[in-house]
């Protein structure tokens, strides 16, 4: 029987880094679309087309560069928009996923509810 009251943990899509290969929700990772003409930042997350997922770390931007993005893909990435894509690479910050702080591991909520 049903408690009243008692409500369901909101699900939260997830994703894979293409980088690293570490599962995270979807919101903290940037999504990479493959349009017409090559490859591009979606910032909404919205745009039509395949994509693929990153952190906001400069090791996986590197990682990914280097062929896993283009395999994700399912496409060659044109070289200019590949040095728009590490343009944009430089400007994050580096630093290795393991060692981040995602939110989802270590988080309390697993350890709140086993205590219950």
């Amino acid at each position: 029987m049903a408690l009243k009251g008692v409500r369901k943990p909101r699900h939260v899509p997830q994703r894979t880094c293409v980088g690293c290969r570490q599962v995270l929700p979807k919101r903290n990772l940037i999504r990479i679309v493959r349009v017409e003409d090559g490859a591009r930042m979606d910032p909404t997350g919205k745009l039509a087309g395949r994509g693929a997922y990153l952190h906001d770390l400069r090791s996986c931007w590197d990682k990914a560069l280097k062929g896993p993005l283009a395999n994700a893909l399912r496409t060659t990435i044109p070289q200019a928009d590949l040095e728009t894509l590490k343009d944009y690479a430089k400007s994050l910050p580096a630093g290795d996923p393991v060692l981040q702080d995602n939110g989802t591991e270590g988080s309390g909520e697993q350890e709140e509810l086993l205590t219950d």
